[in-house]
């Protein structure tokens, strides 16, 4: 099994592949985190808390995560450093240590990439309802790039990204390696 180490930036939230989230870094060891990203030019992992908070003792995180890459950065009207991140890759958590400053460090194994497939005709609803909501929103926050809405895993992730879901429901689908299984969740807890 190969793994490698990835700094965790614990959260009550879920970043799935393509996601767009907000940050406001103000923690030492997440301060840290991110100028060892700049200086090496990589990513740093997203993972639901489990048990704890995101400002404090070191969190317990979920053991599947999505890894996080800056896009923009700046500061508000506080001070504080503000990240624009877009979720990557998924992994899973294979162990973790907490450094000296309370980060937490995964050695997480990366997952498949999402095998490009077309959207099935019982998830064609799916792409439709996508097509609605990102033309009530506009695109500003979806995955830079032109819609794919035939493509299975990107309706399945961006829906998980659009649609009010429990973090819950988001981690699940996270942890789903088949995005046809990943629509059918959707479709399900959509239709309820």
């Amino acid at each position: 099994m190969n793994t490698q180490a990835l700094g965790l930036f614990p959260l009550h939230a879920v970043l799935v592949p393509g996601a767009l989230l907000e940050l406001r870094v103000f923690e030492p060891r997440y301060l840290d985190l991110v100028r060892e990203c700049g200086r090496e030019g990589n990513g740093f992992g997203v993972c639901m808390i489990i048990e704890g908070e995101e400002a404090g003792a070191a969190a317990t995180p979920a053991a599947f995560g999505t890894e996080a890459r800056i896009e923009d950065f700046g500061t508000d009207d506080r001070g504080l450093l503000t990240l624009r991140v877009r979720g990557h890759r998924r992994f899973h958590v294979q162990r973790t240590r907490v450094r000296d400053n309370g980060l937490v460090v995964g050695e997480v194994e990366w997952r498949d990439p999402d095998p490009d497939e077309e959207l099935r005709p019982e998830h064609a609803m799916l792409g439709t309802l996508l097509q609605r909501i990102l033309e009530q929103i506009g695109d500003a926050r979806v995955d830079a790039g032109p819609a794919q809405l035939d493509d299975a895993a990107w309706v399945g992730w961006r829906l998980c990204e659009l649609v009010p879901l429990s973090n819950l429901q988001r981690q699940s689908l996270l942890q789903e390696d088949d995005p046809h299984a990943r629509l059918q969740s959707l479709l399900e807890w959509i239709s309820d």
